[in-house]
């Protein structure tokens, strides 16, 4: 009885620490890695062409098409203030959900899916990268290397959304 008792705790301590782990989508921007949460993530995606729409911010690049649905694009370079970059073949648009809208993110390159414990991310310091800390949900310490968690929700505020919605319906 010890011993059944024994494997049913360890089995319980296991699935303790998986609950722990969390999914992250890693990209890069200018030699930076960046994640983000994968249940936030509906695609990835080549660069296709993008449509600019006239009065947006500078960071939005314009919008995309996607099986008939428009998708607002921002250069997250330029949204984090980043020196641009020529569009390459590694370069990606990742498709996410944020504040109920789907808007895509032009990134350098998708590095990889990681499982990453909960237990290694800190919060995050005033600066990173001159990037402001409002857009920083925390800093993953991996075993060789920073990632820097992106807030998505603060990326764009909601009235930028909408100046994006009313740009295009015009």
């Amino acid at each position: 009885m010890t011993t059944s008792l024994t494997f049913a705790n360890q089995a319980l301590a296991e699935r303790e620490q998986v609950d722990h782990l969390i999914q992250l989508v890693s990209f890069t921007l200018d030699k930076e890695e960046f994640g983000i949460d994968i249940l936030k993530v509906q695609e990835i995606n080549r660069t296709p062409n993008i449509t600019r729409v006239p009065n947006c911010p500078d960071f939005i690049e314009g919008v995309i098409n996607l099986r008939g649905r428009i998708v607002p694009i921002i250069d997250l370079r330029k949204r984090f203030g980043m020196e641009s970059a020529e569009q390459s073949k590694d370069t990606r648009i990742i498709v996410v959900e944020v504040l109920s809208r789907v808007v895509g993110f032009i990134v350098d390159s998708v590095s990889e899916v990681l499982r990453v414990p909960h237990s290694v991310i800190d919060a995050p310091p005033p600066l990173v990268s001159g990037i402001r800390a409002e857009f920083i949900e925390g800093i993953g310490k991996l075993e060789n290397r920073l990632l820097i968690l992106l807030n998505l929700e603060k990326i764009l505020s909601s009235t930028e959304l909408e100046s994006v919605d009313v740009e295009v319906q015009y």
